[in-house]
């Protein structure tokens, strides 16, 4: 097929994308370096919690095909880029993957190309990094062709907002090519946002994650001090959240999960350091706190078997649920990882339960537990680190020694204690 657009990267960003984009009418290629992936979206079978593999043998019959034959992102008209950022060493993002994306799209660079990046990053990437090696053969930007930024908004696991309805961002290298972008996304998501440029559409992702990170610290600092007070802090949100106006509920928690608030505040701290030379304050001392939460959890865990005559050396310590979000099986960044390590450390035996989650390839030492329910009985702690619904909650908590539920009002019942 001749292809209107290729997707480079088919993860959790790039293949909703594909998805909305096929059904919009767009004659999609996917680009993606795993074969294993490729093979599997060809045969309608899907890696993604958001899509089924009912859903991907639909965009496969409408017309969607994945390969790994570079030389084929050529037969586009829109290159968009969704590869993984990961942190580097030094705490700024790995541009690896994106460099790479963006080599494969300059070596297949025609006049009059769309070449957008979504991958999360730092100020000044678009620019700095993807236009260069872009220009690299000759064609110029804004010029031969259009060069964006988008901001994935992707949400795993959210069922009212999707690729379609979430608003998206763009901001050009030049108007132009902010105009190009527009009208790409507009094909298919209901609304357009346009920022002034690559800088600031880069920027609006850093404060959108950001905003979250800090008000995410606040409520998990005021969560130590209010149990020393003696104060429930779910009962005092509430109570705000009774003001419409001037106040956004944020909950404490285990940890923050996902690649979004636990990383990509960090891409905007880095960056301000290694510019700027001095360090962007909120962001990480945000990062410091939240940090912390795993072993918050672990030593209120402690004192709830002390209060029970149990040292936590030799108890049996069960997690209920280990992905970073409720319902969904991703695992990435997930605060279960280090708790389930920082109770080891301490000599419990650490089990664990997750509808999702078959293999903890995280943390192999953990042994799975097959039925909830039997877990629960035979633990000397049960810890609720994500609420699935599939959690019966207060059949869970009735039917355990020790319950301490880290996600808030979930349940109530004599034995339950709160983070």
């Amino acid at each position: 097929m001749t292809a209107d657009v290729v997707v480079l990267g088919l993860g959790y960003v790039g293949l909703p994308l594909a998805q909305e984009a096929t059904r919009a009418g767009h004659e999609v290629l996917g680009y993606d370096i795993n074969q294993g992936v490729v093979d599997a979206l060809n045969a309608g079978r899907s890696h993604v919690d958001d899509l089924s593999g009912e859903d991907v043998a639909g965009m496969v019959a409408e017309g969607f095909e994945a390969t790994t034959q570079e030389s084929r992102i050529a037969e586009a008209g829109v290159a968009v880029i969704c590869v993984p950022t990961p942190l580097s060493d030094d705490g700024g993002p790995d541009l690896r993957a994106v460099e790479s994306a963006v080599d494969a799209v300059a070596r297949n660079l025609r006049p009059g190309m769309l070449v957008v990046l979504e991958s999360t990053t730092y100020p000044g990437t678009t620019d700095e990094v993807v236009r260069p090696r872009l220009e690299a053969g000759g064609l110029v930007a804004g010029q031969d062709f259009h060069l964006a930024f988008s901001p994935e908004r992707i949400d795993p696991g959210n069922e009212r907002f999707g690729a379609k309805n979430t608003p998206k961002v763009v901001g050009g290298h030049t108007p132009a090519c902010t105009e190009a972008a527009a009208a790409f996304y507009g094909s298919f998501v209901d609304t357009v946002v346009r920022a002034k440029g690559t800088r600031e559409a880069e920027t609006a992702k850093l404060l959108e994650n950001t905003y979250r990170h800090i008000n995410i610290a606040l409520v998990n600092e005021m969560t130590r001090f209010c149990h020393e007070l003696g104060i429930d802090l779910w009962d005092v949100i509430d109570a705000a959240s009774s003001k419409p106006f001037g106040f956004q509920a944020f909950y404490p928690g285990p940890g923050v999960g996902g690649h979004c608030i636990p990383i990509d505040p960090n891409y905007l701290s880095h960056n301000v350091r290694a510019r700027l030379g001095y360090p962007f304050r909120f962001v990480e001392l945000a990062q410091e706190i939240n940090s912390q939460m795993p072993a918050y959890v672990v030593s209120r865990a402690q004192d709830l078997l002390n209060e029970q005559g149990r040292a936590m050396n030799g108890s049996t310590v069960l997690l209920l649920g280990v992905t970073y979000k409720p319902d969904i099986a991703d695992q990435r960044e997930s605060p279960a990882v280090p708790l389930a390590r920082q109770l080891a450390a301490k000599g419990a035996v650490v089990r664990y339960h997750d509808p999702h989650v078959t293999d903890w390839r995280s943390v192999p030492t953990a042994e799975r537990v097959e039925d909830a329910s039997t877990g629960v009985a035979e633990a000397d702690l049960t810890i609720l680190v994500q609420n699935h619904r599939d959690y019966d909650v207060d059949a869970l908590a009735a039917g355990s020694r020790l319950f301490f539920d880290t996600r808030g009002k979930v349940t109530d019942g004599p034995g339950v204690h709160r983070l």
